[in-house]
């Protein structure tokens, strides 16, 4: 494990205090932790235990936390025999998790931070924005899904020269935070495309002054993250990007989540477990 890390994962059984289904086989599971609610930060994730009948465990992205409640909430889809155990969890149920695990994104001093997020890489965002100072940030959420997004939406009377009367993510809208939603696929209020399309389309009614101040946060599919980092590159504006990778141990012992890094000294191979999730843009995908 990464020295950084050491004395900061704890492992504990979870209470579940609420496993709500969405469309397309997506599930927002609450569990209760007095530790992980209290001392996650935005794009760290926990290495859950799913069933009895399955041994090893799955990392799943921390989506939001409730100090006052102490919960944390979890976003995943069932994709295999792992998530579609994990689907079958009821309420009262406990479950043993190991977390929160990885670092976290660097957004304290930034003015403007747009975060990205795509499919199931839409949760780290929205623990991003959980966190953000309205009174100092002016932060965009750009949040895309080719299936139905998982979480309740609602339409605005705000209106962009790309799109009118745009839908949002109403737990953001209900922390203030703007957020748009785009796909392939025909939803009311969703803008027609790529999220580097609209991310492309809001940047271009910003002025020079203002792109500045602007970082850009994003995870979700790689050729997604590879995307976003040529945008930000053309744009000339600072990213981080956060990856997903399949892991065993997710506390560094196993190396088998590796990805190639760019460092001061060259190349070198960088387990996202425990050195990441959270890369400089600049430093991966070469």
């Amino acid at each position: 494990m990464n020295k950084s890390h050491r004395g900061s994962v704890k492992l504990e059984d979870c209470e579940i205090i609420a496993h709500k289904k969405y469309e397309a086989d997506q599930f927002v599971l609450t569990l209760a932790s007095d530790y992980i609610s209290n001392n996650t930060k935005p794009g760290q994730f926990v290495h859950a235990t799913v069933s009895e009948k399955l041994l090893m465990r799955r990392p799943i992205s921390i989506m939001s936390v409730n100090s006052k409640e102490n919960t944390f909430d979890l976003l995943y889809k069932v994709v295999g025999d792992g998530t579609r155990e994990l689907s079958k969890r009821k309420v009262g149920e406990q479950i043993s998790v190991m977390g929160p695990i990885g670092n976290g994104f660097n957004f304290d001093s930034v003015k403007r931070p747009i975060m990205i997020g795509g499919g199931v890489g839409i949760p780290p965002m929205v623990a991003l924005a959980q966190q953000l100072n309205l009174k100092t940030q002016k932060p965009l959420a750009i949040f895309g899904s080719e299936v139905e997004f998982p979480f309740e939406m609602e339409i605005t009377d705000k209106s962009y020269p790309f799109i009118e009367n745009p839908a949002t993510m109403s737990l953001l809208h209900e922390w203030g935070i703007d957020c748009l939603l785009t796909s392939n696929s025909d939803f009311q209020g969703v803008y027609k495309g790529y999220v580097t399309d609209l991310a492309r389309d809001f940047f271009n009614t910003l002025s020079a002054e203002e792109l500045k101040e602007v970082k850009i946060f994003a995870c979700g599919p790689d050729m997604m993250l590879k995307a976003v980092k040529t945008l930000a590159s053309q744009l000339n504006v600072e990213c981080e990007l956060s990856l997903e990778e399949f892991m065993a141990c997710a506390i560094g012992g196993c190396a088998g989540c590796v990805v190639e890094v760019e460092t001061e000294t060259g190349k070198s191979m960088k387990r996202v477990c425990v050195d990441g999730p959270i890369f400089d843009a600049n430093s991966i995908f070469q």
